[in-house]
Formats: C-alpha cells, sequence, structure tokens
C-alpha cells in the first residue's frame, strides 16, 4: 500500500511560482514512476508530468512544458516547481504513483491533492 500526501498549494499571482511536493509512505519508492495531475473546476482530471522510477526520464503535457519541472529525491518525495503560473493552471493537483515499468504509466494510488490558484 502505498500513501501519498501532497503539500505547497496555495495562492499566487500571474506569473508567480509555486512547489509542490508529494510525500510517499512506501517501503521501496524507487518501484514507482510518480505522476502529477490536475482537475480544474467543472472538468476531468489531467495529465501534467511524469518522472520515471530512476528519475531520468520525464515526460509534460504541452500546456506546461518550458514552464513546470518535475523531480524526485531519495527521500520518498516528487517535486513539481511551477513557474511563470498562469490563471489556467488554476487547479486541483493530484500525486500519483506507478508500478508500471515504462511510460504511459498506469497509476494504482493517489493522493487527495492541494489546490492551486492563480490569480490574474
Amino acid at each position: 500500500q502505498v500513501q501519498l500526501v501532497e503539500s505547497g498549494g496555495g495562492l499566487v499571482q500571474a506569473g508567480g511560482s509555486l512547489k509542490l511536493s508529494c510525500a510517499a509512505s512506501v517501503r521501496t519508492f524507487s518501484n514507482y514512476a510518480m505522476g502529477w495531475f490536475r482537475q480544474a473546476p467543472g472538468k476531468e482530471r489531467v495529465f501534467v508530468t511524469a518522472i520515471s522510477q530512476s528519475g531520468y526520464s520525464t515526460n509534460y503535457a504541452d500546456s506546461v512544458k518550458g514552464r513546470f519541472t518535475i523531480s524526485r529525491d531519495n527521500a520518498n518525495t516528487v517535486y513539481l516547481q511551477m513557474n511563470n503560473l498562469e490563471p489556467e493552471d488554476t487547479a486541483v493537483y493530484y500525486c500519483a504513483a506507478s508500478s508500471t515499468v515504462r511510460y504511459p504509466y498506469k497509476y494504482d494510488y493517489w493522493g487527495q491533492g492541494t489546490q492551486v490558484t492563480v490569480s490574474s
């Protein structure tokens, strides 16, 4: 069983930055690829970015390329650095874990989400 807890959300002005964290309670963190998804009000949850088990491979949605960066450490945490934020980035951001070996990953575990609000 994997438990995921997101943190770091909040209110920021357009053009600003936020860094989200996701702490995973799991014996072997390196067995899991990790991803971030987001869900805006009235819309479906969509993929944002993913990072492989090793951390060497990353994937991004076109809407965030060049602005967002995913990373992971050896302390069971995955991060999402968000720069040059836009009002359209306003959403609840979810962390997810996958035991799938290759991208595209199928996610087995989800966090509860953290709210990000970008004001214009």
